[in-house]
């Protein structure tokens, strides 16, 4: 990293890195996620999702690394958590590891609870911050993407499925209100700016696809606290998600807008969530060659993070796919720390 770091310096431009490379990780967590139900759900050995669950905890851990370097040698800490673009994506820093802590109690309970508990209550505590920020701020309906869902809505729905896998049953309910609650009172700020603002700039395009994980999520998180039972509430919720995942089908020449950067990390949480909410009704329903029909879409969602991996490799290695700003002494407008802070065109989403 200090290398790339020179190399850019020499160049005149500076690495700027943004919360939202960790969605990376986030997205291959919800992988792990989908293969660890599949193969429960077939009663087989769960060797790929354990494989996946380490992928994820390296990658979340040395984006942690790279990027604290980064905010600290631009001294961006005053500014992060507020960042009209990538402020929200802060959340994921502490919303993976209650994913990864869900899973390592399996094994070691003690250790991954304490994982749970920590990052559960970093999450309530940035997703409140950052919701006051929004409030103090004032600023334009403009700014809104749905990256906006991840520090309440998202958060709170992931904890409240994970309190109840852990038999943590009345948090699991606390937690779920708080992301359900979120939801409905984000979804029509961020319909609104998506249905009537202006178009979101090339790079946030991937972002929309955030939209489709509030209602996916709900539905694994319920089932999990419901004992993955078909009832009102995993009707009404199993018919948003279908509705969100046919508008996802329809945005897709929209998302060839797009300029592939960490931005397209979007789709893969989302997506990952989506696969392992189908797996639970194949199950729940019993549907004929159910576990058949799981091991296609799970070939299909593997495939497309391989796509999505050898991509993001391949721009690693030509150095186009972490974001670059110009150097601050040749850049006028805003600045933090010495560092000129990029718009959301010059850095992606």
């Amino acid at each position: 990293m200090q290398r790339v770091n020179e190399r850019a310096a020499g160049q005149g431009t500076a690495l700027h890195l943004t919360a939202n490379l960790f969605a990376a990780a986030f997205g291959l967590a919800g992988l792990a996620q989908a293969w660890s139900t599949m193969t429960r759900l077939a009663g087989v050995a769960d060797w790929p999702g354990s494989v996946l669950w380490i992928v994820a905890a390296v990658i979340w851990l040395f984006t942690l690394v790279a990027y604290l370097a980064n905010v600290a040698a631009q001294r961006r800490w005053k500014t992060e958590l507020s960042d009209p673009t990538f402020g929200p994506f802060t959340a994921l820093i502490a919303i993976v590891p209650i994913l990864l802590g869900t899973r390592l109690a399996e094994d070691a309970r003690g250790a991954g609870e304490v994982i749970f508990w920590c990052s559960t209550a970093v999450m309530v505590v940035v997703g409140a911050w950052i919701s006051g920020d929004w409030i103090t701020e004032n600023g334009a309906i403009e700014r809104w993407h749905p990256g906006y869902f991840l520090p309440t809505a998202a958060g709170g729905l992931i904890a409240g499925g994970a309190s109840a896998t852990l038999g943590f049953t009345t948090l699991s309910h606390v937690l779920f209100g708080l992301g359900i609650s979120s939801f409905v009172v984000l979804a029509s700020i961020i319909s609104l700016r998506l249905y009537v603002g202006p178009p979101l700039p090339p790079p946030l395009l991937p972002t929309i696809a955030i939209e489709l994980a509030p209602p996916v999520v709900a539905s694994n998180s319920w089932f999990a606290i419901n004992g993955g039972k078909v009832d009102t509430a995993a009707a009404i919720l199993g018919g948003l998600s279908v509705l969100q995942l046919l508008v996802q089908v329809r945005l897709v020449p929209l998302y060839r807008r797009a300029t592939f950067g960490p931005g397209f990390w979007a789709f893969s949480f989302p997506f990952a969530a989506a696969a392992t909410c189908g797996l639970h009704w194949l199950a729940i329903e019993h549907v004929r060659g159910g576990t058949a029909l799981g091991y296609a879409l799970m070939a299909i969602l593997t495939a497309g993070f391989a796509l999505l991996a050898a991509r993001t490799i391949t721009g690693l290695i030509h150095g186009t796919f972490l974001p670059r700003v110009p150097a601050a002494d040749q850049v006028p407008g805003q600045r933090v720390g010495g560092a000129s802070v990029p718009s959301p065109s010059e850095a992606g989403g």
